[in-house]
């Protein structure tokens, strides 16, 4: 794994633009913008490197799948946060149905260097963000760049296969319905539901979109329905589950959902079991149930335990996305129990390349390894100040 330097293409910002990247520059707290799709800089692996990668994110998510199998037999929902019977209800059910439901994509977030095994920081199973210029500007990048060269990059045929496998899924005589929320000011996730619908499309799936907030409710049918008064029988959702069912309009979610059986009226994507995967607690029962595993670093959930003496913990919120509320404390610090339900995971500093720190976005698609995309932070934590390096293998 090593780190290169390279020249911009010229008009970089409108190339990536037009491939669906809308997004290339961010707005830092300085007022300033600067690029977030970031090419003046790449990163090239090893076939062996990624072969490993590739291997250990796929063992990854069958751990995190025996993981969720333990929350639901074991009853260890409130450990996860969800207290309400309800919505324990709902995951279970899904769980225990989850054959019965489409369930496309995830994101693992892995430390990584290049010299060791990767460890897991978390995973992303349920609103997983960076989709569209992991599976296409890096794609196209690499293609005007470097001719001939290969990446690990398989996602967009990859979604493709999983929309077209998936499709007998959906219920019948509906089109698949694409939903994100208007409060996303940039346009990531607008891109990202976009992509996400382009894929299905090319898949031979009939869809449609529309804002998270403007699907309504019908209360004479009770069912949900489109601004054109049309049922929603299924939906694709960048929305997190524990919005949804908090939201107004929560219990109308968990009134009509369908989990497989064919009895409810909106089924979801992606899963309500996903709740179980893109929680921070995940990490800790990842290590009860694999204490010592060479991708997973030690965590708990009642404090940092022999983590505050040693080599120095991470606490993070069981919710949340792109760093917010995650404090890093330094090896001998006292240890700090806080308030909200955090997980308390070990200190393991993302490795600094020219000073910059990075973190690997391995990504699966219906459980199997389907690319990379790396994203460098001036800080330990990796924040929404991120930017974005493509990479290539060498």
């Amino acid at each position: 794994m090593i780190r290169h330097t390279i020249t911009p293409r010229p008009d970089w910002q409108r190339t990536v633009e037009e491939q669906g990247l809308v997004y290339p520059l961010a707005r830092h707290a300085d007022g300033e913008l600067r690029p977030y799709w970031d090419e003046s800089a790449y990163y090239s692996f090893t076939l062996d490197e990624v072969e490993t990668l590739e291997e250990t994110v796929e063992e990854l998510h069958r751990m995190c799948l025996a993981a969720a199998d333990h929350i639901v037999s074991a009853n260890r929902f409130p450990d996860l946060g969800i207290t309400d019977p309800r919505v324990v209800a709902a995951v279970a059910e899904s769980w225990h149905r989850r054959a019965e439901l489409p369930s496309v994509y995830g994101r693992f977030d892995l430390r990584y260097d290049g010299t060791g095994p990767a460890k897991m920081l978390e995973y992303n199973a349920d609103t997983p963000t960076s989709l569209v210029e992991a599976a296409s500007p890096q794609w196209f990048w690499m293609e005007d760049r470097f001719p001939g060269a290969d990446q690990w990059n398989s996602l967009h045929e990859r979604l493709v296969a999983a929309w077209k496998k998936q499709g007998d899924l959906l219920p019948p005589g509906s089109p698949l319905y694409f939903a994100h929320s208007t409060a996303d000011e940039l346009g990531e996730d607008l891109m990202t539901v976009a992509y996400l619908k382009e894929t299905a499309e090319q898949a031979g799936l009939a869809t449609d979109w529309l804002p998270v907030e403007d699907i309504g409710f019908d209360r004479l049918s009770g069912r949900f329905v489109d601004n054109k008064l049309r049922f929603i029988r299924s939906c694709f959702k960048l929305y997190p589950w524990e919005w949804l069912t908090t939201d107004r309009f929560g219990s109308h979610v968990l009134d009509t959902l369908d989990n497989g059986g064919g009895t409810g009226s909106t089924l979801w994507i992606e899963p309500a079991w996903k709740m179980l995967l893109s929680n921070k607690a995940l990490l800790a029962v990842l290590w009860e149930l694999y204490p010592g595993h060479p991708n997973l670093l030690p965590a708990y959930l009642d404090g940092p335990r022999e983590l505050a003496g040693t080599a120095g913990y991470v606490s993070k919120p069981l919710l949340g996305r792109e760093g917010a509320g995650v404090a890093v404390h330094r090896p001998g610090a006292d240890p700090v129990v806080r308030e909200e339900p955090c997980c308390y995971q070990e200190l393991a500093p993302l490795p600094a390349f020219d000073g910059n720190h990075v973190v690997l976005g391995a990504w699966t698609v219906e459980g199997e390894s389907a690319g990379l995309g790396i994203r460098e932070s001036a800080g330990l934590v990796t924040d929404e100040y991120a930017r974005f390096v493509p990479h290539l293998i060498r």
